[in-house]
């Protein structure tokens, strides 16, 4: 995840403007670059992992289409890829996601230059126009999955490396975070209660690591003035509660071919309202089980 908070792309600070009116197929490249940084920075903000991002799986249109070997982010692994014939390289693993969204934006300019359709300069600006689009995007959205007034690189850098480091659940870290107060009054020994359904066997080191950044998180908090209940209420608009992990998916199939459709019908149920609490599907909020991240669960082959 590191690599969306500095992205191997210009990020369009330079005044690199053209004028879209005077083509029509440079202002469709750039539509289709910014739709799809939009639709990059909205995967990264909910833990999606596409898995097969050849540039034949995506739309022109920033939809989420031909995800076969998908995956949600369960531990919090910068380097995850759902599908085993990405394994090697890792290509299209979650940190990779917006470079790739790039390059293939970048072969569909290429494609559309040389039908003498765009020159170098509008194919260009296509490009730098995506990664413009992508970190305004993503630096919005996980301002608002904290609940923040302004966007703070280090606060949500240091973030993500305790969460990589400690494995920690995306979906539910998130969810849980909503229940922080701001209030810097709060003892020590009672900072991280609200998180201990996510924060798992850690040694002191770790635990004192988790308690600095939550006490920098609150000060910004407090910083916000905004009351506990609307930033609650506002972070739980955008950190869903449910998402469709691999298990569930499993467990779901495994019913439905002894010919019990029932959980795969419960299952959409529960997926049609993400970001609501829903208290008697609270077990499809759960952590994964072991067997979850056996192969053939957790990862898929293209192909399967």
């Amino acid at each position: 995840m590191s690599r969306s908070e500095s992205l191997s792309f210009s990020t369009g600070k330079e005044d690199h403007s053209i004028d879209l009116t005077s083509n029509k197929y440079a202002a469709w490249a750039v539509e289709v670059a910014e739709r799809t940084a939009s639709l990059v920075a909205r995967w990264q903000g909910v833990g999606f992992t596409h898995g097969v991002l050849n540039t034949d799986n995506m739309s022109i249109l920033g939809l989420t289409i031909d995800y076969g070997p998908f995956g949600f982010l369960d531990a919090f692994d910068p380097s995850y890829t759902p599908n085993t014939t990405d394994l090697p390289g890792r290509r299209y693993c979650f940190a990779n996601q917006p470079d790739i969204g790039l390059w293939n934006v970048a072969q569909f300019a290429a494609t559309i230059q040389a039908a003498e359709l765009l020159d170098e300069k509008e194919a260009n600006y296509a490009m730098e126009r995506y990664g413009t689009k992508f970190m305004d995007d993503y630096q919005a959205i996980m301002t608002r999955k904290l609940g923040l007034a302004k966007y703070n690189k280090e606060l949500i850098s240091k973030l993500l490396n305790n969460m990589a480091v400690d494995k920690v659940d995306y979906t539910n870290f998130f969810r849980l975070l909503s229940n922080i107060k701001a209030d810097p009054s709060i003892p020590e020994s009672e900072l991280l209660v609200p998180l201990k359904a996510v924060l798992l066997d850690m040694g002191r080191e770790r635990r004192e690591a988790w308690i600095g950044w939550v006490r920098t998180y609150i000060q910004e908090l407090v910083d916000t003035g905004t009351s506990d209940e609307q930033r609650k209420a506002s972070m739980n608009s955008v950190n869903p509660k449910y998402v469709l992990r691999n298990y569930l998916c499993q467990s779901a199939i495994d019913a439905a071919e002894q010919g019990d459709f029932g959980e795969v019908r419960r299952l959409l149920k529960v997926m049609e309202r993400p970001y609501d609490e829903q208290p008697a599907m609270q077990k499809y909020a759960r952590l994964p089980p072991a067997w979850a991240y056996r192969p053939g669960v957790c990862m898929l082959s293209c192909s399967s």
